[in-house]
């Protein structure tokens, strides 16, 4: 058992032994200066670069205590900084001048399994050696300015050493990210895509920058907040060429979270306005199909109940005429009434049906609708029209027109009990408005259930676009009034 321990502890220390040495070589060949700490602030590893920027070598400071070793010498800008970057998991940058060593330094610090990774070099004012410092510090809050009134995230990415700068605390203002002005690896930008828009970005992102025909790369997908939620982005960039390479690209990430989820909810809106439409046609077309079939019922009733037995009687009649000579006058007068009499139900049966609209026109359709109906029924009928003009009104509006008012009849004769009925049918502005009103018994209708016939009504009307409007109260009558568009799509 002691030996197995033993052999554990060797182990560990050469793991440990072995991943020290492997950190030491990829320091040595990074050009910026690089050193590693532990929590205890002792020296792990310390490169070349490290010891040229700073003036002390590996061998002097490795194993030593940083702070002890720098006593005084750190700016304490530097200190805070560090302080802050443990124990986070992300990338912190800062810059700051360092007057024992009179340079300005860039510092980007990671902590993992640990240890905290610091890199840095004195390069960042080069860029602006020409501006005094009155110059730099006045560009340098105008800049500041511009990144704090705009919703845009800047950020430089590096395509050659895949990293990406953050600009001045976009993505920390917006997203949430606390990563301020710092140099992050592009996996940290990459594993916050969406898994959904990933491969997409990626891809078409490697083929823009390998190709080398274009300078700008834009595209929208999803981008993790830092609260893990996401928001929808609109990212562009432009890239710059060295030697027609893809070296950098800087540019702009946008929030457009709040447009994309008012273009899916008006989308939203109209899918569901689309099938309420779908609902009520269907709805439609199952009414009219039920008034067809009504009439289609009604019309074999009449045939099996009236013309079958009228027709069976008179051919009773002419099979009585053949069994004697003096009975044939009789027999052959009885069958030839009851043939009449089919006749005569067959012609209104076929008005009903298809009503000669084509052939009379739909005023005097009515007309005859409504002289017919007076024969069957003690109920008065009053029709006027007005400033109709039949040419201007399509066939199909109407045949639902007069099935309306056929329908409407029949309703009242059934149930309102009425002995007057005044029917117009006029032409206002750029629609038909048809109104009927009785005299009846009325109703209440807040407790109106729709049975078929209205039901039917409203359907034929609303296949045509139609408004309809009902005013009723118990004892005072019924109004039926309806108004159809000339110009509609059918």
């Amino acid at each position: 058992m002691k030996s197995t321990l033993l052999s554990e502890a060797n182990n560990g220390k050469l793991s440990e032994k072995k991943e020290t040495s492997q950190v030491q070589v990829i320091a040595e060949a990074i050009p910026n200066g690089l050193f590693t700490v532990d929590q205890q602030w002792t020296v792990k590893t310390w490169n070349k670069a490290a010891g040229e920027l700073l003036g002390i070598q590996a061998e002097h400071i490795v194993g030593k205590d940083l702070w002890e070793t720098f006593a005084g010498l750190f700016p304490v800008d530097f200190y805070v900084a560090w302080q802050k970057a443990v124990p986070q998991d992300v990338p912190v940058y800062f810059e700051g001048y360092w007057p024992q060593m009179e340079s300005s330094y860039q510092v980007i610090t990671c902590y993992k399994d640990d240890t905290l990774f610091v890199s840095f070099k004195k390069e960042y004012l080069k860029v602006y050696a020409a501006y005094s410092a009155e110059q730099f510090r006045a560009l340098h809050e105008l800049y500041q300015f511009v990144t704090q009134v705009t919703n845009d995230c800047l950020w430089e990415w590096d395509l050659q050493n895949n990293t990406l700068f953050w600009i001045d605390g976009g993505h920390k203002r917006i997203f949430g990210h606390p990563v301020e002005n710092a140099l992050i690896p592009r996996e940290f930008w990459e594993i916050r895509i969406h898994p959904d828009d990933r491969v997409r970005i990626l891809t078409r992102l490697k083929n823009i920058v390998n190709e080398g025909m274009d300078d700008i790369w834009e595209d929208e997908y999803r981008f993790e907040r830092a609260n893990g939620s996401y928001a929808y982005v609109h990212d562009r960039g432009h890239i710059l060429y060295e030697s027609n390479k893809a070296c950098r690209m800087i540019g702009a990430t946008q929030d457009i979270t709040a447009k994309k989820l008012a273009e899916k909810q008006l989308m939203d809106a109209e899918t569901k306005l689309m099938f309420e439409r779908l609902t009520r046609q269907k709805d439609i077309t199952k009414a009219v199909l039920t008034a067809q079939e009504k009439e289609r019922t009604d019309i074999g009733k009449s045939l099996h109940d009236n013309l079958s037995q009228v027709l069976g009687a008179a051919k009773l009649y002419i099979e009585m005429a053949k069994t004697g000579p003096d009975i044939i006058d009789f027999c052959l007068d009885r069958s030839s009434g009851y043939i009449a009499q089919v006749i005569g139900d067959i012609g209104r049966i076929t008005k009903a049906l298809v009503p000669e609209l084509m052939i009379m026109g739909l005023k005097d359709s009515i007309k005859v609708l409504l002289n017919d109906f007076k024969l069957g029924h003690p109920i008065g009928i009053s029709f006027k029209e007005e400033g109709m003009e039949e040419v201007t009104i399509l066939e199909n509006v109407q045949i639902a027109l007069f099935r309306i008012i056929q329908e409407q009849l029949n309703n009242i004769i059934k149930h309102a009990k009425a002995t007057q009925v005044n029917i117009s049918l006029s032409r206002k502005g750029n629609g038909i408005v048809l109104i009927i009103v009785d005299n009846g018994v009325g109703c209440n209708l807040s407790e109106l259930k729709e049975g078929l016939g209205i039901r039917n009504i409203i359907s034929r009307a609303e296949l045509y676009h139609g408004r309809i409007d009902i005013e009723s109260r118990p004892g005072e009558g019924y109004k039926l009034q309806i108004m159809i568009p000339l110009h509609i799509d059918t």
